[in-house]
């Protein structure tokens, strides 16, 4: 039997859906069917808002928001339930952070890059966690997290901080909301978007970033998307509190470029250190 996901009569909330990542998730959930809603400070021309793919006259809607502030998340999710009569997902996506020294980092930069990247998640997932607990089929809530909140983080590290207490806030608030709302995280490596190239230095440093990706590229939006769109959708009904990284393998280890054979390590010596057991 063929495996399709239909998400025809559903509701969607997609935070920063008009560029990059988000606006990845957005043209995938709207190909699945469903009705999707995305936010942003800056309002997008009508003809630049997502479309669903094969069927361009699908569009998401736009509400003007800024997620760090928890009335104008009120009022946000008030919009998408008067306008749709619904909310059956929220996918924290909006995020991100500008390279800069820890040592010199201003308070007031460290709050703000938190209160975007955790802050704000936690404003959005509990006004809809409110809606859908009123719902008799409850809801999903998909929470964008990022491999720099695995691993240490340098020149972000505010951000890496913020997306390591967000992959801890989808554990707990999966065991709190349950059983009406899932809530879920998908950590992502480095992603293609609008500004890969600018923020590796230019098409040779993008590939010699790319490289060292076992998958032997960097995900596309759309490979995100593909797993916010299955951890929403029926097939996932009971994955909850769960960390789906999308990274193609991870990062490749510099230890690893010293070891030329498979298999060549002594029998019971520690890999981490190197030395016998």
């Amino acid at each position: 039997m063929a495996i399709h996901i239909d998400l025809a009569g559903r509701v969607g909330l997609v935070t920063g859906g008009s560029r990059g990542v988000g606006r990845g998730i957005t043209e995938r959930l709207l190909e699945a069917g469903a009705e999707v809603v995305i936010c942003g400070r800056t309002e997008p021309r009508p003809e630049d808002l997502p479309t669903g793919g094969s069927e361009p006259s699908r569009r998401a809607s736009f509400v003007a928001a800024d997620v760090r502030d928890p009335d104008a998340v009120d009022r946000l999710v008030t919009a998408v339930v008067e306008g749709h009569g619904r909310l059956d997902l929220a996918v924290n996506n909006a995020g991100g952070s500008p390279s800069t020294d820890s040592a010199t980092a201003s308070p007031r930069f460290s709050e703000k890059i938190i209160a975007l990247n955790l802050t704000a998640p936690i404003h959005v997932a509990q006004r809809a966690n409110a809606q859908m607990q009123a719902q008799a089929d409850g809801g999903v809530i998909v929470n964008v997290a990022s491999l720099s909140g695995l691993r240490p983080s340098p020149g972000t590290a505010a951000y890496g901080a913020a997306k390591a207490g967000l992959v801890n806030l989808t554990t707990t608030l999966a065991m709190e909301w349950a059983p009406r709302v899932r809530v879920n995280c998908v950590s992502a490596g480095m992603v293609r978007t609008e500004a890969f190239e600018d923020y590796y230095g230019g098409p040779d440093g993008a590939s010699a970033v790319a490289a060292t990706v076992p998958a032997g590229r960097v995900a596309e939006p759309i490979d995100v998307a593909n797993a916010v769109v299955f951890l929403a959708s029926p097939l996932a009904a009971h994955v909850s509190g769960t960390n789906l990284v999308v990274h193609g393998g991870g990062e490749r280890l510099a230890f690893a470029d010293h070891i030329t054979t498979v298999g060549t390590m002594p029998r019971g010596s520690d890999e981490a250190s190197g030395e016998l057991g």
